[in-house]
C-alpha cells in the first residue's frame, strides 16, 4: 500500500475538511486515518491515505491540493510516508 500523509493548518472556517475529503474522494484516494484539532481558532489535520490508485499522478494531486488550499485559506503539504519517516527519524 503506498500510503501519503497530508497535514492541513490554517485559520478555521466552515468547509475546510469537507472540501478536503470530497477533493480526495474524487481522485480515488482512500482516507485511512484522520485526526483534527482547533486551537484558539487555528485548525490543524493530519490524514493518512491510501495512494495506491489516485485517478491522476501523485505529483499533479499534490499540485492541486497545494492550491485547494489557497482557494480555502489553508496550507495543505503531501508527502509520501516514506518520506515523512525519513524527516521524522530520531
Amino acid at each position: 500500500m503506498k500510503k501519503t500523509i497530508i497535514t492541513v493548518v490554517g485559520k478555521d472556517s466552515v468547509g475546510i475538511i469537507a472540501k478536503v475529503c470530497t477533493y480526495l474522494a474524487e481522485n480515488n484516494i482512500n482516507i485511512l486515518d484522520i485526526t483534527q484539532t482547533i486551537v484558539q481558532g487555528f485548525f490543524n489535520m493530519m490524514m493518512i491515505v491510501d495512494m495506491n490508485n489516485p485517478s491522476k499522478e501523485c505529483d499533479i494531486i499534490f499540485d492541486e491540493l497545494v492550491k485547494l488550499g489557497e482557494e480555502i485559506g489553508v496550507s495543505i503539504k503531501a508527502q509520501h510516508e516514506d518520506i515523512f519517516n525519513s524527516m521524522h527519524r530520531i
